[in-house]
């Protein structure tokens, strides 16, 4: 029984994990496109070409991949 309930938790710990990544997926996908819509009117209102949409584009993209880094690298220190 005891055995049963160890192999239950290890196969909902690997889930949690495949779901954490999953949302992190979704994360920076939207943060993304929301950043590059941003950064694209800016760019229509003041007349400047692709400067802020580049630039909000990648200020999402890193950022989000940073928190990933970090969160990945505290659990890694956990177990």
């Amino acid at each position: 029984m005891l055995a049963q309930q160890h192999s239950q938790r290890s196969q909902y710990s690997a889930f949690s994990s495949i779901m954490m990544l999953s949302a992190w997926g979704f994360i920076i996908v939207i943060s993304s496109f929301l950043f590059l819509y941003l950064g694209y009117k800016l760019d229509e209102y003041w007349g400047t070409a692709p400067n802020f949409m580049f630039g909000l584009f990648f200020l999402a993209l890193f950022t989000c991949i940073a928190r990933l880094f970090r969160e990945a690298w505290l659990k890694r220190k956990k177990v």
